[in-house]
């Protein structure tokens, strides 16, 4: 029977990847480059689309929501929108999530005209708005991006894995008014970097001594680079410790931790995906290994509306940019497999 002890956990919501501090551990440079990019907002100008690049968990999303917080210090009149694509992935939802952010979506319906959306976003230009746009390459509409960046009052931030995946997904109208934007590249964290992340964490959401540096350590390296690995398995261990009635994370907790963590940020992410990626990835899990071909035939014999083949190859390397799926081999030989959990 575990023992009555204290509580470990200070703040939860810290323990969670889409906690943004009021302060960030390294990521200066991305920041300033970043706040230099929204700066001519400070003047009453329009700046330049700014695109944040780089793989899974490596602080895109955090840096572009704390930079423009850090903006509407020095200028409250700005609004602010954050749309995910992943899941607001056509014209008119990602039209819509920005009008509700800014507070113009009522009497807003299904029915609604997408041009009427546009119209009210257009009207409402009484202050300037940065529309936060996550997970860009995976809108199936991307003509809303030609909207948005028509109107002036309107400043983009676009966070995508990869530039040259991104912009294949473009038509030319699209290409052609987005090239010139500011790019801010992000790298894997090293193991110290994401110590030093997680010991902010720590110090923010934990009792102190709940977990100590060479934990924290193990947990880096556990994460190869990728914070959200990092936080997930420090939200795990210290969960796990709490359950057991422990004031600290032990080793054994930890090495239980690891797995566990990994497991339930692949659940959270498979239960994210949408429809007709949900059916790709219950095909390929299905076959165990599956070439693109036969994934393709497949899929299209399990929806009544099948996507095309491009939008069909974007999702699935969506999928591997979130290790939910890998490809082996390459273009003629390739085929793709579910990643496994260890």
């Amino acid at each position: 029977m575990a023992r009555e002890s204290r509580a470990v956990i200070v703040d939860d919501r810290v323990l969670h990847e889409d906690f943004v501090p009021s302060e960030v551990v390294h990521r200066h440079e991305a920041v300033n480059h970043l706040s230099e990019t929204l700066e001519p907002l400070l003047s009453d100008a329009r700046p330049e689309t700014a695109f944040l690049f780089g793989p899974t968990g490596v602080g895109k999303t955090c840096i572009a929501r704390y930079t423009v917080d850090q903006l509407r210090e020095q200028l409250p009149s700005v609004r602010t929108a954050y749309v995910n694509c992943w899941q607001e992935y056509t014209r008119f939802r990602v039209l819509y999530s920005v009008l509700e952010a800014v507070d113009r979506a009522f009497d807003v319906h299904r029915s609604t005209p997408k041009d009427e959306l546009f119209r009210r976003l257009s009207d409402a230009n009484d202050q300037p708005i940065v529309a936060i746009l996550d997970e860009v390459d995976q809108l199936e509409e991307t003509e809303v991006l030609y909207d948005l960046h028509r109107l002036p009052h309107v400043s983009l931030v676009l966070i995508a894995n990869r530039e040259e995946e991104l912009f294949a997904s473009f038509d030319d109208r699209v290409r052609s008014r987005l090239r010139a934007g500011t790019r801010v590249q992000f790298d894997r964290y090293g193991t110290d970097e994401l110590v030093a992340i997680l010991e902010e964490r720590a110090v923010q959401g934990l009792e102190p001594g709940v977990v100590d540096e060479r934990h924290l350590r193990t947990i880096a390296d556990a994460a190869a680079g990728d914070a959200r690995v990092g936080i997930g398995i420090l939200r795990s261990a210290v969960r796990r410790a709490e359950r057991r009635g422990l004031e600290s994370v032990t080793d054994d907790v930890l090495e239980a931790s690891i797995p566990d963590a990994r497991t339930a940020i692949r659940r959270k992410t498979v239960e994210q995906l949408i429809e007709h990626q949900r059916v790709l990835y219950d095909l390929i899990a299905e076959a165990g290994e599956i070439e693109p071909g036969e994934l393709y035939a497949a899929y299209e014999e399990a929806v009544e509306d099948p996507k095309t083949n491009r939008t069909l190859r974007n999702y699935l390397t969506k999928m591997v940019h979130y290790d939910l799926i890998e490809a082996v081999g390459e273009r003629r030989g390739r085929t793709y497999r579910l990643v496994d959990d260890e």
